[in-house]
């Protein structure tokens, strides 16, 4: 089956097979989160990117194989109720920017700055810090070496401009910074974009309206 990253809370999880790596993609409610669960296919070792919600949901995702980590992707509360029973189920080890990692309710086992190395079986995910939807939010890229890369940017950069700043306009000028100078400028316009709510894009897709999104100051 072709991957659409296109899922509804309540319904079927997408899947993505590359060479070394499994992406399942499955939304939770009530917020209609995005969360990933990636498998090493050389060891099975498996990683989730964000335990939003529905915690049944996820841990039924992760099955009897096992949970390494699990990456917070920032502090907002949508991204991690479901991360203290997660956790719990599973033994996973918890990771998170460190400039975040005070507010999330679950202690954080690894704190993370820009460019640290995230690993799970034979697979590495680079942390990028992402400054402006908060302060420690972070995006993960997967380089892959048989193919296009694939970043995960949490709540930072969707399908037709960066994440909310809240009306603040030095956190909006921080924010569409780094992610045109961090994501946009260093990554082909192939790299896959997994948001943490909604579809999926790709930065070629994004590129043409980065003036615009600086325009509009959103």
């Amino acid at each position: 089956m072709t991957y659409h990253g296109s899922v509804k809370v309540g319904g079927a999880p997408a899947v993505r097979e590359l060479a070394n790596l499994m992406i399942t993609k499955v939304a939770v409610g009530p917020y209609d989160n995005d969360a990933y669960l990636l498998r090493c296919r050389a060891t099975d070792q498996q990683l989730l990117i964000d335990a939003a919600n529905d915690a049944g949901t996820l841990i039924t995702l992760v099955g009897g194989g096992g949970l390494a980590k699990v990456v917070t992707t920032h502090r907002h509360q949508d991204h991690w109720q479901a991360l203290a029973e997660v956790v719990a189920h599973t033994g996973a080890t918890t990771v998170a920017g460190r400039a975040d990692a005070e507010a999330i309710p679950v202690a954080t086992d690894v704190l993370v700055d820009d460019g640290d190395t995230i690993a799970f079986g034979a697979i590495e995910l680079r942390a990028i810090h992402l400054v402006g939807h908060t302060e420690g939010s972070i995006a993960l890229l997967y380089d892959d070496p048989k193919g296009h890369p694939h970043l995960f940017t949490g709540d930072c950069l969707f399908p037709g401009g960066v994440g909310n700043t809240f009306g603040d306009p030095a956190a909006f000028d921080r924010l569409i910074d780094d992610v045109e100078h961090k994501l946009f400028d260093p990554l082909p316009d192939e790299t896959w974009v997994y948001p943490g709510h909604g579809n999926d894009t790709t930065l070629g897709a994004e590129r043409p309206a980065l003036t615009e999104w600086r325009e509009r100051r959103w």
